[in-house]
């Protein structure tokens, strides 16, 4: 089945089965690899896109629910200033250890920053819960959110 999707700015008429995650859609569909599968029930954040501006899991989002959404995946996320931001911050910091989850971790945080650009420690504690890091990264995760907040306001 056809289905249109915009993504990134960009429209793509997708032919995928009702039911299949905008997971695979973007991934195998559409070779963006940046948006990672991590655990397939939406609690580790790894494939964390943003549908009109909110972070959402898309290993549980399916392709016939966000026809005339808007999309946007890591590849595109440092074309906007809080997503500049926290790439400058995860890059300063050197935050990433293996990597894997970062893009949902910088999903994530993009979507806390624009919705609250100066977090406290709790809240970006609270925000963050949920997206996993293998590696243990969270302090740094915490750190880097911190510095993107503090190139924000400057």
């Amino acid at each position: 089945m056809a289905f249109k999707l915009n993504l990134n700015g960009v429209e793509h008429t997708v032919d995928a089965e009702p039911g299949t995650p905008l997971l695979w859609v973007i991934r195998d569909e559409l070779k963006l690899t940046g948006t990672k599968f991590g655990c397939g029930v939406a609690s580790c954040g790894a494939c964390t896109v943003h549908m009109n501006g909110e972070p959402v899991r898309s290993c549980q989002t399916y392709i016939e629910d966000v026809e005339g959404a808007e999309i946007a995946t890591i590849e595109k996320i440092g074309d906007n200033k809080v997503g500049a931001a926290v790439q400058q911050a995860w890059v300063e910091l050197d935050v990433v250890q293996c990597g894997y989850c970062q893009s949902g971790q910088i999903m994530s945080a993009v979507g806390l920053l624009t919705e609250n650009p100066k977090p406290s420690v709790e809240e970006i504690h609270d925000y963050m819960d949920g997206n996993a890091c293998r590696c243990a990264t969270y302090q740094r995760i915490r750190a880097g959110i911190q510095r993107a907040s503090e190139i924000l306001e400057a």
